[in-house]
């Protein structure tokens, strides 16, 4: 078993999965929105990282073959089910997710039961396009709920008139609550777009492995 430089970067991203859920047990929101977002995109990184470094210092091994696609999933899917808790089971962010985690479930026990021939389903470009749409849309999905919770407290106390005069620009904004819900909409929107064209992307890469392994499911293979 080989420890290098890109398997301890990828033991980190894997390390940091279950950190994101536990930012939301030790801090108050907004922080553990902020902290949550901050060690996924690191996280996130060292997705690209371990890979290059891998390449480039000839440093590839079995530990980091195996680490890296389980690192990931349980990366993305320990977001996943943060995000639709706070979010309040919301179905514009619950439906993707759900086909999301499906999907990476489905996959990960098709591989499982290949063994062997598992190494015939090689990862296509589109399936690491997939990887980095889920990776930015969790990430925005955090930023909005960092954005919503201030704007959430902060208008709190005001009244309807008030809080849409401030956004509108028609009334005093002296708690800045115009860009607060500017970046509220926008990364929740931005968020939920880029996460649905992730799960199409994750359903059409996971058909594309369930077609390739066909030929292996057969009783008379």
């Amino acid at each position: 078993m080989t420890l290098n430089i890109p398997n301890i970067l990828t033991i980190l991203r894997l390390a940091a999965a279950p950190g994101v859920a536990i930012m939301f047990l030790y801090f108050n929101r907004p922080w553990a929105d902020w902290f949550a977002l901050v060690l996924f995109v690191g996280a996130a990184l060292t997705d690209f990282l371990d890979g290059y470094l891998a390449r480039l210092w000839k440093q590839e091994s079995k530990l980091g073959a195996m680490l890296d696609p389980i690192a990931d999933k349980v990366m993305v899917i320990i977001a996943l089910v943060v995000i639709t808790g706070f979010s309040g089971m919301n179905p514009y962010i619950l439906l993707p997710a759900t086909l999301i985690i499906f999907r990476e479930v489905f996959v990960s026990g098709l591989r499982e039961f290949l063994g062997d021939t598992a190494g015939t389903l090689k990862v296509t470009k589109l399936a690491k396009w997939k990887t980095t749409a889920q990776m930015v849309g969790i990430a925005l999905l955090f930023a909005a709920g960092a954005f919503e919770h201030y704007f959430g407290m902060q208008s709190l106390a005001m009244t309807s008139e008030m809080v849409t005069d401030a956004i509108s620009g028609n009334g005093p904004d002296e708690l800045g609550l115009w860009w607060k819900y500017k970046g509220m909409v926008f990364s929740s929107w931005a968020g939920i777009i880029v996460l649905w064209i992730a799960a199409a992307l994750t359903v059409i890469t996971g058909w594309d492995y369930f077609n390739k392994s066909m030929p292996y499911l057969r009783d008379d293979a």
